[in-house]
């Protein structure tokens, strides 16, 4: 997984219940234009509760201080980057741990990559991406049958009954992570609802508890969620006992992990990560994918003519994905309008500087991926949805320092990517896809981008 990890969010999420409570520290942010603080405990954390998301208060705070900013997370300075020059002068020198991965770790009380050695981590970080890859690649026909199961099943409904895409599509996310990851017992509906429901105590958590204090301010909540951890740990412990006594035919990522010879506490820990992740990243990337298709006709039936003209009537097969180009651009510009991660961080190891700005040793510093991801001086017409966009070679290079794309790409997003283009490959051959006329999409930023509310389509047959 990349540095620069998608997301690495929780590396913000994470340190800000630690720096609420630490000793101060210098009450300079280096000279960084920016907001003073607002309470001396707090520092800004008031203002981003008030502007209803960190993305939000980023957006605000760069609008007004420029690409380089600061707040205060406590006592303590941070510096926020939102501009592809500022992120370009500060990522290329800091390329050496797994930000998500240390985070999130953290955030879920387990060992995270900056407690063992450098080689220790390149080796975990290589067996946890080669597992992924080798479960789509053993895996392929089943998350294809998961995905025709779903295209039947709109097909079946008639041109004026609406359909759920974030109920539909996370239900096809939570199948296709738990039986990729943790083999046939989950081909058990109750075992999926199971794993949702605890895996939807967690995230919440994460994503909005952690964030603003309220989880530790009540005490229902804070068993809830210990509960449901603890349940999906006891799980995923009881997968990788089955799964090493079972011969290599069983296929999966838990089981490809054990090959691997980690220990079934390293094992837990890299399929809690996975598990947690991949569903929620898989589900609203195919969520914005198919509505933004849904009110862009014209991007629909191009889609469709290449689908037709790489596939024809077959269906999709790994080897033939990176065949399919436009798909990919419009996989792409689905996660830039949609701000799908809107944010990463990293804690600054040694000083640096951008621009004429010197970063101490120490200070959490943010990439404000939401804000760079429509910043008019990156992306000509920022916020119309235009996959041609990513056929010039220049806005490639910038997506992929984002990390959104090619080698730096975290393997959580080309999995979502996968399963996307599989989706789409198979759902618009055989529908096309209409908005509700009247309907309104409004976007909530936590970890993961996704929408306020459901968001409904029509469909109707081709042909």
């Amino acid at each position: 997984m990349l540095d620069f990890a998608i997301f690495a969010v929780t590396f913000v999420i994470i340190l800000i219940g630690a720096v609420l409570y630490l000793y101060p520290s210098s009450r300079s942010a280096s000279g960084v234009p920016g907001l003073n603080p607002t309470e001396e405990k707090d520092g800004n954390l008031p203002d981003i509760v008030n502007r209803g998301s960190l993305h939000e208060f980023l957006v605000g705070l760069h609008d007004e201080f420029g690409s380089v900013a600061s707040f205060w997370f406590g006592r303590r300075p941070v510096v926020s980057l939102g501009a592809v020059d500022q992120l370009r002068q500060h990522i290329n020198p800091n390329w050496t741990t797994d930000s998500f991965e240390t985070m999130l770790k953290s955030l879920l009380s387990y060992q995270s990559g900056s407690g063992v050695g450098v080689t220790e981590s390149m080796i975990r970080k290589k067996v946890y991406d080669g597992a992924i890859d080798k479960t789509l690649e053993n895996n392929f026909p089943l998350l294809l049958q998961l995905v025709e199961e779903l295209v039947d099943k709109w097909a079946s409904y008639p041109k004026s009954q609406h359909t759920p895409l974030c109920a539909h599509l996370l239900g096809l996310a939570m199948k296709a992570v738990t039986q990729l990851a943790m083999g046939s017992r989950f081909r058990d509906d109750a075992e999926v609802i199971r794993f949702r429901k605890n895996h939807e105590a967690i995230w919440s958590e994460i994503g909005k508890g952690y964030l603003d204090g309220s989880l530790e301010k009540s005490s229902s909540r804070k068993t809830h969620y210990e509960s449901a951890l603890a349940e999906m740990e006891s799980v995923l412990k009881s997968v990788a006992k089955q799964r090493s006594g079972q011969g290599s035919s069983q296929s999966s990522f838990v089981k490809h992990l054990l090959q691997a010879n980690l220990t079934e506490r390293q094992v837990m820990e890299d399929g809690m990560v996975f598990t947690l992740a991949g569903c929620v990243i898989t589900a609203n990337l195919c969520i914005w994918a198919v509505h933004f298709l849904s009110v862009s006709e014209a991007v629909q039936e191009r889609l469709y003519h290449e689908l037709v003209e790489v596939l024809g009537e077959e269906p999709v097969t790994l080897e033939k994905i990176p065949q399919l180009r436009y798909c990919q651009q419009v996989l792409n510009e689905t996660v830039r309008t949609a701000k799908l991660t809107p944010m990463a961080a990293r804690l600054q190891e040694v000083e640096g500087k951008v621009d004429q700005h010197v970063i101490p040793k120490e200070t959490l510093v943010i990439y404000a991926l939401g804000v760079v991801l429509q910043d008019a001086d990156t992306w000509s017409l920022p916020y119309r949805f235009n996959p041609d966009r990513f056929a010039d070679e220049s806005v490639m290079k910038s997506f992929s320092l984002l990390g959104f794309s090619g080698s730096q790409a975290c393997p959580e997003l080309r999995f979502a990517y996968t399963v996307a283009a599989v989706l789409l490959s198979t759902l618009v051959r055989r529908l096309r896809l209409h908005r509700v006329e009247g309907q309104v999409v409004e976007a909530r930023y936590e970890l993961v981008t996704t929408p306020k509310d459901d968001t409904w389509i029509t469909v109707s047959k081709r042909n």
